[in-house]
């Protein structure tokens, strides 16, 4: 940065120099025909670029409303289709089922009929249809799906309506038209269902489209569609419903009147929804984008088709976010034209300006340098620090290690010495039979004598691999390990006080990822102060119970001591807290292993056992260790 700023100072330097070199009259001169010339262009700019701004942001944001509209029509078509696909097969799949077939017999009873209307009923409450019944070959019903209400279909005469004539003639139909039993609109799917020796019967079922038009209604959105007389009879617009979209036809409105799509609307006296001299587009593809009058507004609409019901799907929306975009983008030009040309009497200013800019950014490096300098310095500090937190934490807990021992550091001679003791008689023994030559029981006398020196052996090594300060890589420990090994080393503790700590596990042992002494240095610290509680209580008992849930395994050692009290209890963790007496520990025990169980991503909690005492428990998830060191993954 620097070097590229010097290299802008010396060319602002080199061109001074050659500016100086001509005279200050004609230097002004070429200046100022220079800034009129580009003054004068400006303003012409500023003032016609305005109107091209207009037009172009116009165009632009048609063709985007056009392409939203698209959009819209594609998204509008395959939910008519997926709505009425869902019920195309229904008639078909009905009329194979012998009840539905039993209907087309001359001899039809009260049976037949009532299995007939109750199958119907069930396959409408599963297949979310609207209405489901059965014609006869004249048109009149013969079972429904609402058997049992007062609009029930049965026995009335459909014989007029297009699906009826369609199925009868062609095999299957399908229609669109309000209902003249419930005054509901739907959407009629008919099949014919022919049976051997028998009068055909005509299965329909009513799909219910209204959701469609909720959801349009919902979202504001402006879509409406039409039947092949252009008549609208769905549409997120109320305003459009059964209004058509041009004047109709004589033929059209006869045909309507004689099908009775639409009982009870007035067609007559509707307004058409297209502008006047605009025809319903027979090929709704090829037609562009209209100009429609909503509510007192203008709106843009496209079409498009529906097959095979020749129907027209109209998809609008307001234009009048076009004119204000269109003079947004026109008063932006404006704006920048101005700005543009006001620019031109400031170059000078500009110039010093940046040379000024360019000085202040070498002071201000200088001085983020300087701040890095510091930084680094506090951050090699705080490196350091915390390098000696670190170490003082690990002494800590070694100290804390030690004293632990320290604590049963008479009932671990009582251990070590009572098997010295017994061999030192083991091995007299010994002496005494081999000068009898009993080489059959020195033999056993010896056995005993190597039983009691790995007993010592066990214990010791447990004492040194607990003594030896912790390492920092990850693991995989075995949590009944741990719980057996703190179990070893506090056994001449427990044996001291008279008691035998009971193990309740549940399930195989879990693997956790830890430092396998920490823990065990934590289990030691939960089953020695376990034991102090107990500590000249009648019938002490400690019980550690191992249980796995949801990715956790949980220790538990539970006491019958005195309990921690209430107000003690959420400072039991804390650094120092002790309520045990002068000189019998520094109250830091707790606070560590609640550290070194933190590190590995679990808990220490406490609470009162039943029947009095404390249960602490400690929480770990279970898991393999990391290829990492613990120290990195912090």
């Amino acid at each position: 940065m620097k070097d590229k700023r010097g290299d802008c100072s010396l060319l602002t330097e080199e061109t001074l120099h050659s500016m100086q070199k001509i005279k200050p009259s004609l230097v002004g001169s070429v200046m100022a025909r220079n800034i009129g010339r580009m003054t004068a262009f400006m303003l012409v700019v500023t003032f016609t670029a305005p109107f091209a701004a207009y037009h172009v942001a116009s165009g632009a944001a048609v063709s985007a409303l056009e392409a939203q509209l698209q959009r819209s029509l594609v998204l509008t078509n395959r939910a008519i289709a997926t709505e009425v696909e869902r019920f195309r097969y229904l008639p078909l799949v009905i009329g194979e089922d012998a009840r539905i077939r039993a209907l087309s017999a001359a001899g039809r009873d009260a049976a037949v009929l009532d299995a007939a209307n109750l199958y119907l009923q069930t396959v409408v409450r599963q297949a979310g249809a609207a209405e489901l019944y059965v014609l006869d070959s004249r048109g009149v019903t013969l079972a429904a799906s609402n058997f049992a209400t007062a609009e029930s279909f049965i026995g009335h005469d459909y014989s007029f309506r297009p699906y009826f004539q369609d199925a009868i003639h062609n095999g299957e139909g399908r229609y669109y038209a309000i209902g003249v039993t419930t005054k509901k609109p739907g959407y009629f799917l008919s099949s014919r269902i022919d049976i051997p020796d028998r009068p055909p019967i005509i299965v329909v079922v009513k799909a219910d489209l209204q959701p469609l038009e909720v959801t349009w209604e919902a979202a504001g959105v402006q879509t409406a569609i039409a039947d092949r007389w252009g008549i609208v009879f769905l549409s997120g617009n109320p305003d459009w419903k059964y209004r058509p979209l041009a004047p109709l036809s004589r033929e059209a409105a006869e045909r309507v009147a004689a099908e009775r799509t639409y009982d009870g609307t007035d067609l007559a006296e509707a307004k058409p929804i297209l502008p006047a001299g605009v025809v319903p587009p027979i090929n709704a593809a090829d037609m562009p984008a209209l100009r429609v009058d909503g509510e007192g507004q203008q709106l843009l609409a496209r079409f498009s088709a529906i097959e095979p019901d020749s129907w027209i799907v109209l998809a609008a929306t307001s234009t009048e976010d076009i004119a204000k975009l269109a003079g947004f983008w026109a008063l932006a030009a404006l704006i920048a034209g101005l700005v543009a040309t006001g620019s031109l009497y400031f170059l000078h200013q500009r110039a010093l300006l940046i040379r000024m800019r360019l000085r202040q950014g070498e002071i201000l490096e200088l001085k983020v340098a300087e701040r890095t300098q510091d930084l680094a310095r506090e951050i090699d500090m705080r490196k350091r620090t915390e390098d000696e937190l670190r170490r003082a934490q690990e002494g800590l807990v070694h100290s804390e290690k030690m004293a632990a021992l320290g604590r049963m550091s008479t009932a671990i001679v009582h251990e070590v010495s009572q098997p010295l003791a017994a061999l030192e008689a083991t091995l007299a023994t010994v002496g005494v039979l081999a000068e009898k030559e009993a080489a059959a029981k020195v033999g056993e006398r010896l056995l005993d004598a190597r039983a009691l020196v790995k007993r010592m052996q066990r214990t010791v090594k447990h004492l040194k691999t607990f003594g030896r300060k912790g390492a920092s890589e990850l693991e995989a420990v075995d949590i009944d390990i741990v719980i057996r090994n703190a179990i070893d080393l506090a056994t001449p503790r427990a044996k001291a006080l008279g008691v035998v700590p009971a193990v309740e596990v549940q399930g195989p042992a879990p693997v956790i990822a830890a430092v396998g002494v920490k823990v065990e240095q934590v289990m030691l610290n939960l089953l020695l102060n376990a034991l102090d509680a107990v500590e000249g209580r009648p019938a002490p008992s400690v019980t550690i119970r191992r249980t796995t849930d949801a990715g956790q395994v949980s220790v538990t050692v539970i006491d019958n001591g005195t309990g921690i009290a209430p107000e003690h209890r959420d400072r039991v963790a804390e650094p120092f807290f002790t309520t045990k007496l002068t000189g019998e520990g520094l109250g830091l025990g707790l606070s560590i292993a609640t550290a070194i169980v933190q590190e590995f991503g679990g808990e220490i909690t406490f609470a009162e056992a039943p029947g009095g005492g404390t249960m602490a428990t400690m929480s770990m998830p279970i898991g393999m260790p990391s290829a990492h060191p613990l120290e990195a993954a912090q």
